[in-house]
């Protein structure tokens, strides 16, 4: 089941009611479970959004959903058969987000690709296909906001992991590419700062009901998991969506270049899922093509 935000985040968060008011937010991957409770959060406290996705489906179902959050109807726009790796999608998207709500000032790069793979039986495209979601993807969504950013001196959030920061078995692909958008980030957060352009990355560990922890996960995380992360519990959503919120609040006004670890001190005991899957109790024939 999907953690989802509603209307008593106004009431137990601490944060103020109406803080995001005539802001914009533009988020590819907004659809999928972490981004949408990213984009929930935004959409609560005034921010008007616009979600990119592949599937016109899910998309326009998730926008409609996450409107009902918001103060007015159409405060969501679902942007939906884009690809994140053409640029020529995404400034399509941006450009159609600018005539809809007139501007974009926050930025979340969020779209990403991700499976259990043994290098030996990782294909070339299939390293090349998670590269260019999780990393060109991330590129191109910058590259196609800028415009905006710039003009409207905004924040860009990019969302990584933290599969590179140790070897985890069977997450080259994925770990390559949430490496290459650390760096990413640094680098713009150096670049653009000069134009008033912030740039952080927000890396979730073990969030619970996520797509990533229904693919990546052995057993029963709340058990297998749980007992090896320092603050005893899987992550929320509702932890991402705050960590959000800070990163893009005026409370965050000084802050770049920098990447927000939101894992409960998972990290620091090298547990992250990989190593409950090394070397064996895999989901997956060994011999399977990938």
């Amino acid at each position: 089941m999907v953690n989802t935000l509603d209307k008593s985040f106004l009431r137990n968060s601490c944060w103020k009611e109406g803080l995001f008011d005539g802001k914009v937010v533009f988020v590819t991957g907004g659809a999928g479970t972490i981004c949408r409770v990213q984009t929930e959060a935004m959409v609560l406290l005034g921010c008007k959004a616009a979600i990119v996705g592949r599937s016109r489906d899910k998309t326009c179902k998730v926008a409609e959903e996450i409107s009902q959050l918001g103060k007015s109807d159409g405060c969501v726009l679902p942007l939906s058969n884009v690809d994140v790796r053409d640029i020529k999608q995404l400034q399509h998207a941006v450009n159609k987000t600018v005539e809809t709500f007139g501007k974009i000032d926050f930025v979340i790069a969020g779209a990403a690709g991700n499976f259990i793979a043994p290098f030996t039986k990782l294909s070339a495209n299939a390293f090349k296909s998670v590269v260019d979601i999780d990393l060109l993807g991330s590129f191109n969504t910058v590259k196609a906001c800028y415009p905006q950013l710039e003009m409207n001196k905004g924040a860009v959030l990019f969302v990584s992991a933290t599969f590179h920061y140790y070897g985890v078995p069977y997450q080259a692909h994925v770990g390559a590419a949430k490496a290459g958008v650390d760096a990413l980030s640094n680098a713009l957060a150096v670049e653009l700062g000069v134009s008033g352009i912030r740039c952080n990355c927000l890396a979730p560990g073990a969030i619970a009901n996520t797509e990533g922890m229904s693919k990546l996960a052995v057993g029963d995380p709340e058990t297998e998991i749980s007992r090896r992360i320092p603050l005893q519990r899987l992550g929320t959503t509702r932890d991402i969506a705050e960590a959000t919120v800070f990163l893009f609040s005026p409370a965050a006004q000084y802050i770049t270049g920098t990447v927000q670890i939101v894992d409960g001190g998972m990290w620091h005991l090298g547990t992250q899922f990989g190593h409950d899957m090394y070397p064996k109790g895999l989901g997956f024939k060994l011999n399977a093509k990938l």
